[in-house]
């Protein structure tokens, strides 16, 4: 018996700049629904950096899907698009303002994958964990906290093993992090 089924929610939308706030509101709407107020911030991040590759690197048009998924213990957001060809990821340069989107995916979710879709297209997605013990640790009172750099530097070869060599169908788990003291 499952006491709690799963829950599904699509969009279907053009990936345009004006349509992807859209979507980032409905996500946010649809995890406060279903009582997941935590996860919206990293799930709303997610999903804009899977629609701006969409926009910014799909062939034809730029229709696609987005769906999310919500089981007992996990959420998933994928977004489908018609273009078949997998995306690269790049060891962009820390501080780079571009191509680091699917690093933010990695280094924000519990695993992230890409698969094709038939002929036509593909799937890209990302999970988060809904279980307390795997939310973000709360963040200490400010005058408790050492004192931080305004902008820390990434090694580039903290996204090095990101996606390279894996198996893209199924889950992977995201990379080692570690904090940058100050």
């Amino acid at each position: 018996m499952i006491s709690h089924p799963s829950r599904h929610c699509t969009v279907e939308l053009q990936a345009l700049p004006s349509r992807i706030g859209q979507v980032r509101r409905i996500v946010s709407a649809q995890l406060r629904y279903w009582h997941m107020d935590l996860l919206i911030d990293r799930a709303a991040l997610g999903v804009t950096e899977l629609l701006t590759n969409v926009h910014l690197h799909a062939r034809r048009d730029k229709t696609c899907t987005v769906a999310m998924e919500l089981l007992l213990d996990r959420l998933t957001v994928s977004v489908h698009d018609r273009d078949p060809r997998l995306p690269v990821v790049d060891d962009a340069a820390p501080l780079a303002t571009c191509g680091r989107g699917l690093a933010m995916v990695a280094a924000m979710s519990e695993s992230w994958g890409v698969r094709p879709d038939d002929e036509s297209g593909k799937v890209v997605w990302f999970t988060l964990p809904t279980t307390l013990s795997a939310a973000p640790p709360t963040a200490p009172p400010l005058a408790s906290r050492p004192p931080r750099r305004l902008v820390e530097e990434v090694p580039a070869a903290a996204f090095a093993e990101v996606g390279h060599g894996a198996d893209l169908g199924s889950p992977q788990p995201a990379p080692a992090r570690s904090a940058v003291a100050g």
